[in-house]
């Protein structure tokens, strides 16, 4: 595996970048995501990263580090790839995400791991308003997001499936979600450590307590990954009792939005 090393904080620099020996093809972009997506098998560093679009959309495999602020549909349609981020990403990171790792050491914008249906999401700190919106299981994948700070309203509405996971560190003792957590969910599971009941919950959903026996089995292979990620104790990130949010699957699909 090649590590290629590219500084993006100017015109010139990038046009240098369009010239490397990485193009493809020889065809030139004023956007290096072209590139990042076809050089699969290398470790890409993009330093001084200032709002460009869909950064390692699509990758396949290989692994692209990313210094600075990328700007909207960070690693969309991801399908492999590893996608490093020291800084904050913008709206719509992950979106349709089908496998690979988007970890993310800062916080994260809005709809967040829309439509995800497979791979890891990881945040270390907060997530903006619908983030796992529409997020699925499909076929043997699974998708996973886990958000170390809160959440914003409508947290996994419309859940389809898959694993959300907020952790509240640095919060303990205060709301970890906003309004309308799980609305419209008829499938998945979202786990908030917390025993606070989250802000408007539809009683078409249930609240439980996890076991110690889920705790270790789901929960804790899953936070053990991401705290290796992010360098986190473990312990702290187990620590405390979690709750369940799920669909009553007593409920049809119908009565989940409205009675006829």
């Amino acid at each position: 595996m090649r590590t290629l090393e590219v500084k993006n904080d100017s015109l010139s620099e990038m046009e240098k970048y369009e010239s490397m020996e990485h193009g493809v093809d020889g065809m030139k972009t004023r956007c290096p995501s072209t590139d990042i997506k076809n050089k699969e098998n290398d470790e890409i560093i993009i330093t001084d990263c200032l709002g460009e679009r869909y950064m390692g959309c699509a990758k396949k495999s290989g692994i692209l580090r990313i210094k600075g602020t990328p700007g909207n549909a960070l690693a969309s349609y991801l399908d492999g790839g590893t996608v490093l981020v020291d800084g904050n990403a913008q709206d719509a990171a992950a979106d349709t995400m089908n496998a690979g790792l988007l970890a993310v050491r800062g916080s994260a914008g809005d709809a967040l791991a829309y439509g995800m249906r497979g791979g890891r999401v990881y945040i270390l700190g907060d997530a903006g308003y619908r983030a796992g919106v529409h997020m699925k299981a499909y076929g043997d994948k699974r998708s996973i997001l886990v958000i170390g700070g809160r959440a914003g309203s409508f947290l996994g509405e419309y859940l389809a499936g898959g694993i959300i996971i907020v952790l509240g560190l640095g919060y303990e003792g205060k709301d970890i979600t906003g309004y309308f957590c799980g609305n419209g969910m008829y499938a998945g599971t979202i786990y908030l450590r917390t025993d606070k009941t989250p802000l408007n919950l539809s009683q078409n959903l249930i609240k439980r307590d996890v076991t110690k026996e889920e705790k270790e089995k789901i929960l804790s292979p899953i936070l053990s990954d991401y705290a290796a990620t992010f360098s986190l104790s473990l312990e702290r990130c187990l620590s405390g009792g979690f709750i369940a949010i799920e669909a009553d699957k007593s409920k049809t699909y119908g009565e989940l939005y409205a009675a006829v």
